[in-house]
Order: C-alpha cells, then sequence, then structure tokens
C-alpha cells in the first residue's frame, strides 16, 4: 500500500486497510494520552497489544473498551512498569521473557515532561531515567523476543532541538537543573538510542526509528503553568516566523499517534530506519535555532549514539550484546 500522509493524518486514517492479525506489539505508557490511542487503534485492527503503565488501575480504567472483543478484533493485555525504577523494569522485563512470545513491534511511548529537578528510584535525574534509561534497560533486556523483522519506535520530540546530552554530566550533577534543558536532552538520547539499537541490530533484520509525534495536549503538560507553556510557543513561533513557517498548531491525538503507527507498521523499514522521522515521513536535518521541524545533527551521530550506549551501560550496570 503507497500513500502520502501529512500533519493533519490520524491513526485510522495511516492504518486503513491493514489487517495486523498476525502482530504482537509492546506499547509503554497505555494510561493516558498516545499510549491509548496508540493501542486503541492496533487492537481494533488485529494486534495482540501489550500494554505497560505505573499505574494498572488508572490503565485499565482508561482501557477498558480494549477488552470487549465484540468491538476489537484484537487482543489486549496489561503489565506493571515504572520506567523510573530499575527493579521494576527489570520485572517487567523478566515477566515478558518468561512468557517466552516474541514482538513484531516495540513502541516506546512513556514518558515525563518538564518536571521540578528530581530523581528517578536509582538516582537518575529523572528525565533522562524514564524517558531514555528505563526504556533503554526494557528494550535490551527483552531483546531475544524480537523477531528477524520487528521494529522499535522510540518516541523522541523536536523538542531535542532544545538540547543535546551531556555525556559528562547526564544527572545535572555539575550543572544547574533547567527542566526544558532536561527534556530536551532526554528526547535526543531517545533519537540516539534507536540510531545505536538500529546500528547493532539491522544485520538480524530489526530496525529502529526515532519520531516525533508533534504537539499534542496530554497529561504530559501538568508539570508546567500555562504561562510558561504560552511563553515556548510565542518562542516557536518566533522561529517560525523567521524561517516563513506557518505559527505552531496542536496536533489531536489521532494525529499525534499517526506517526508512530505508521513507522510502526507502515513506513518502509530500509528506508526508515536508524532514522528520525515526523508528520509520517522521514525529516531532514536542520541545525537552525530553536524547536522546529527536522532532525539535528547531533541526534543523527552514530559516534556519538555509541558513546551514550556505552555511558547508559555504565549507569545502570549492565553491559548488552
Amino acid at each position: 500500500m503507497t500513500h502520502s500522509f501529512t500533519f493533519t493524518s490520524t491513526t485510522d486514517e495511516v492504518l486503513a486497510g491493514y489487517d495486523l492479525k498476525d502482530k504482537r506489539i509492546l506499547v509503554t505508557g497505555v494510561s493516558s494520552g498516545l499510549g491509548i490511542e496508540t493501542a486503541r487503534v492496533l487492537v481494533a485492527h488485529g494486534a495482540e497489544v501489550v500494554g505497560t503503565a505505573r499505574d494498572l488501575y488508572k490503565a485499565k480504567a482508561a482501557t477498558k473498551e480494549f477488552f470487549d472483543t465484540k468491538s476489537n478484533s484484537g487482543k489486549f493485555t496489561l503489565v506493571e512498569l515504572d520506567l523510573a525504577n530499575l527493579k521494576s523494569v527489570r520485572a517487567c522485563a523478566d515477566k515478558l521473557l518468561a512468557d517466552a512470545c516474541q514482538f513484531d513491534v516495540i513502541i516506546a511511548n512513556a514518558g515525563v515532561m518538564a518536571p521540578p529537578f528530581g530523581h528517578t528510584q536509582d538516582g537518575f535525574e529523572t528525565q533522562f531515567g524514564t524517558n531514555h534509561l528505563g526504556h533503554f534497560t526494557l528494550i535490551n533486556r527483552v531483546a531475544k523476543l524480537l523477531s528477524s523483522s520487528t521494529r522499535i519506535v522510540v518516541l523522541s520530540s523536536a523538542a531535542h532541538h532544545i538540547a543535546d546530552v551531556d555525556l559528562n554530566d547526564p544527572n545535572f550533577e555539575k550543572t544547574k537543573y533547567d527542566r526544558w534543558i532536561a527534556y530536551g536532552r532526554s528526547k535526543t538520547a531517545n533519537a540516539l538510542f534507536a540510531l545505536a539499537f538500529d546500528h547493532h541490530y539491522r544485520k538480524n533484520g530489526i530496525r529502529a526509528i526515532a519520531v516525533h509525534p508533534g504537539a499534542i495536549e496530554t497529561g504530559l503538560q501538568r508539570n508546567y503553568p500555562a504561562a510558561e507553556e504560552a511563553a515556548l510557543i510565542a518562542s516557536i513561533n518566533a522561529t517560525n516566523a523567521s524561517a516563513g513557517l506557518p505559527p505552531f498548531k496542536y496536533k489531536t491525538i489521532p494525529q499525534g499517534a499517526a506517526t508512530t503507527v505508521w513507522a510502526a507498521i507502515v513506513a518502509d523499514a530500509e528506508i526508515v530506519g536508524g532514522h528520525y522521522c515526523e508528520d509520517c515521513h522521514m525529516a531532514s536535518i536542520n541545525d537552525s535555532q530553536g524547536i522546529h521541524g527536522g532532525g539535528s545533527s547531533y541526534a543523527s551521530n552514530l559516534t556519538h549514539a555509541k558513546a551514550l550506549w556505552h555511558i547508559s551501560e555504565t549507569l545502570i550496570g549492565e553491559k548488552f550484546d
């Protein structure tokens, strides 16, 4: 199937005509926002979806319709996972390994955005520890469950343009904390993880893709005031205006999850593997200042990605072959 999708494409439009009954898919963070929509459309098209959430009670309430087999052709189950706690991450991985069922797709969707300074259970800065190290540990630990054509989709963000990862100070031990710089670093780390994972596993037919879903009003905004959000949007609009681009616009949740399912199911893996994608297409490199479309050079640098991989292994105390 060959289609051209855009900024406004929705999940239902992207997956129109696809039968996913032979797909088993892991989606992290299915208790709100993009995670719920991603799981919904995959189950509706017949996939067996394993969703993870820190709060299973909240996730069950948010996804109760998925358990109605009369309205959905696929299957849906929940597994507990707190990405900010490596003990929980390892327990989740062990449960998935014990099930011994392969995954055709893993979607690293869960994350936090712009919280006050804090640490995960293991002492890592909250955003780097949750958004990057949690997924890094989980996906590497379940690598035995990947088939010869598995796709890994890692949600990054245009906010990766805010900051590169700091390999010398990932936990803000030497640097004054700034919630947006920390978020930018974590989203760069997500893109670099996808790049490195793709490099390590592409010889086995496994491909990894970084995705910018777009700006969507979800629960992620709970950590900062409306005035701060307005200032951020004004900054983006100023950058867009100087580049002759249209003003900032939010996506709906179905539009925001569209690039995720496009990368997971529809896109040509040989083309998008190892790349950063947005608006249902592979993005070009754009190193201009500000938050905008395109990927940055530093988030597409394989040497940089390998260095982050090594440091991540050192931080969590595990080495992955």
